[in-house]
C-alpha cells in the first residue's frame, strides 16, 4: 500500500509540472503569440507529454516491464494520442459549445486525461 501511495504522489508531482508546462504553453501561445486556442492546446499537449513521457518510464513506474523500449514507446505515444482526442473534445465542446472559457475547460480537460493516464499506464508498465 505504501509503494502505491508513492507511485501515486510521484504521479501526481509529474502531472503538477506537466500541467503547468501544458497550461503555460496554452496561455502564452493563445495569449502572447495569437494561436487559435485550439492548436495552442494540441502543441502544449504535445510538449507536456513528452516531458510526462522521459519523467513517467524513468521515475513513475521505474518501466522493467520486459517490453523494449520501442513497445513501451508505441503504446506511451499510441495512448497519448487517445488522450489528445479526449483533451481536444473536451476543449472543444467545453468552448464552442458550452460557452466556456478556454482556460477553465483546460483545467477540467487535464483532470480528465490526467486519471486515464494513470489508470492505462498504471496497467501497462506492471501488467505482466
Amino acid at each position: 500500500m505504501i509503494d502505491l501511495i508513492k507511485q501515486i504522489t510521484k504521479f501526481g508531482i509529474v502531472g503538477v509540472i506537466a500541467f503547468l508546462i501544458d497550461y503555460g504553453l496554452l496561455i502564452f501561445f493563445t495569449e502572447v503569440l495569437g494561436i487559435f486556442y485550439f492548436w495552442s492546446s494540441l502543441i502544449s499537449f504535445t510538449v507536456s507529454v513528452l516531458f510526462n513521457y522521459y519523467m513517467t518510464v524513468k521515475w513513475v513506474f521505474l518501466v522493467e516491464n520486459g517490453k523494449t523500449k520501442l513497445e513501451n514507446l508505441v503504446f506511451f505515444i499510441t495512448f497519448s494520442c487517445i488522450g489528445l482526442g479526449i483533451n481536444q473534445l473536451i476543449m472543444f465542446i467545453g468552448v464552442q459549445y458550452l460557452y466556456v472559457n478556454y482556460m477553465i475547460v483546460k483545467i477540467f480537460a487535464t483532470f480528465i486525461v490526467m486519471v486515464f493516464n494513470y489508470l492505462t499506464r498504471k496497467w501497462y508498465f506492471e501488467h505482466e
